[in-house]
């Protein structure tokens, strides 16, 4: 592929794509073990860290924070020295980019201490909602104002620690409120009882945080459906290996699916912390097999048929099948996935946008998207500073000439060599061409 004034042309390739690849740590887990290092009493060290500029905002908010996290880029570890509790410093001033793990997780981490801390982000951050997660720490005992819009960051807090027993938080627009919640919850002091109101969404993401919570000592309770006991246990610091992006590993399962050739992905298997390895499972329904090994997962490409599907639970995967679906015979409904809207762009109304500018017929739905499969027309795909849409709609390119992805460098939020790596995939499939 060729690249040039801030946009990659996808050369298409000759044939099937087969080939084997370890994507990088976790995002969503790599954070989590940053906050929970955090909180821990003595030290902790993680291996196999992503280092993106998610995870770099988290670490330097960490250190601005006075806690002392030592990382070494090109080993994938880090060291963090708990605080215990909450941060030691009592004023901070957090820049969080457009990291919405970063910004949700450290609000609540923050209440845990003494002290006035701000935390903000970039143009598009100021619109993404908090107001769910801030009326839930309100509630816990902390004050908290908006800067500018409410209900969106910059937000302002003054924290005392948490003084409530009980606390409730909305769960439909974001799973990352609660988790935000539970992961500060061990360190506040005392028992404490949390509570769904209304539906969850992407509910495998809480269970990943109540499983690394548990590895760091923790005792969490869910006597009912969405609520959750959590003793004062605190955490303790632990060596912990971080599982590579299954979310990151779903783009070159469609690498698989649209060429027909056989991608495996290693360090991932069907008990996997993250659950967006089940977008092998849509695969599979779209007309792939795939073979689950004890630490690697196989997807072969076959011929292609359209499915109705919810992605409420693994969303951030939605855009991958969408550009799958472009190849498929029949239509695709992907379904119940509403707040996509809410993540770094519109993501329901982008990938309907983008699909229509490469002629492809593509309906939006409130709740999602049907794809309609035809010819693709050569333009440039605009991706609205997401990484998921450059990562996704490079796909496209593979099967179709013309097909160029504008701003490539919005994939540093999760996977900077996202685009040498999946050049690297293609490469053998390439040979020969012209």
């Amino acid at each position: 592929m060729s690249a040039s004034n801030q946009v990659v042309e996808i050369q298409p390739v000759a044939g099937p794509v087969n080939g084997s690849i370890r994507p990088p740590g976790s995002k969503s887990i790599t954070n989590r073990a940053f906050i929970l290092a955090a909180l821990a009493n003595g030290p902790t060290t993680l291996a196999g860290v992503l280092d993106s500029q998610d995870t770099r905002v988290m670490a330097e908010s960490l250190r601005r924070l006075s806690l002392n996290v030592e990382q070494d880029l090109e080993r994938k570890t880090a060291a963090i020295e708990g605080a215990g509790g909450g941060p030691r410093a009592s004023a901070a001033d957090l820049w969080l980019e457009n990291s919405g793990t970063s910004i949700r997780f450290l609000a609540a981490l923050c209440t845990l201490g003494q002290g006035r801390f701000r935390l903000d982000g970039n143009a598009r951050m100021r619109e993404r909602p908090i107001g769910p997660l801030v009326d839930a720490l309100i509630g816990c005992g902390a004050k908290i104002q908006y800067e500018l819009a409410t209900g969106c960051p910059p937000l302002l807090i003054d924290a005392a620690g948490w003084s409530s027993r009980r606390v409730s938080v909305s769960g439909n627009l974001s799973s990352q409120y609660l988790s935000a919640l539970l992961m500060a919850a061990p360190a506040c002091g005392h028992d404490i009882e949390v509570a769904v109101e209304g539906p969850l969404v992407s509910r495998p993401y809480i269970d990943m945080t109540l499983d690394m919570m548990r590895q760091f000592g923790a005792r969490v309770e869910e006597p009912s459906p969405n609520q959750f006991l959590i003793a004062s246990t605190g955490y303790t610091g632990r060596h912990y290996s971080i599982e590579p992006d299954a979310s990151a590993a779903s783009y070159f399962f469609g690498v698989a699916a649209v060429t027909g050739g056989t991608v495996t992905v290693e360090g991932l298997n069907r008990n996997a912390l993250q659950g967006d390895v089940g977008f092998v499972d849509a695969l599979v329904r779209m007309g792939c097999t795939a073979r689950w090994d004890a630490d690697s997962i196989t997807l072969t490409g076959g011929r292609l048929k359209g499915i109705d599907v919810d992605m409420n639970a693994i969303s951030d995967t939605a855009q991958t099948l969408a550009c799958v679906a472009v190849f498929a015979d029949g239509p695709t409904r992907i379904r119940n996935v509403a707040h996509m809207r809410l993540k770094e762009t519109d993501r329901v109304h982008a990938v309907v946008t983008e699909l229509q500018r490469l002629g492809v017929r593509a309906d939006e739905h409130e709740d999602g998207l049907v794809i309609h499969p035809g010819p693709v027309t050569p333009a440039t795909v605009a991706t609205y500073d997401d990484h998921r849409m450059a990562m996704s709609f490079a796909l496209i390119g593979l099967k179709a000439s013309g097909v160029r992805i504008a701003d490539p460098g919005c994939t540093a939020k999760t996977y900077p060599e996202y685009f040498q790596d999946l050049d690297q995939l293609c490469a053998a499939s390439r040979r020969g061409q012209s």
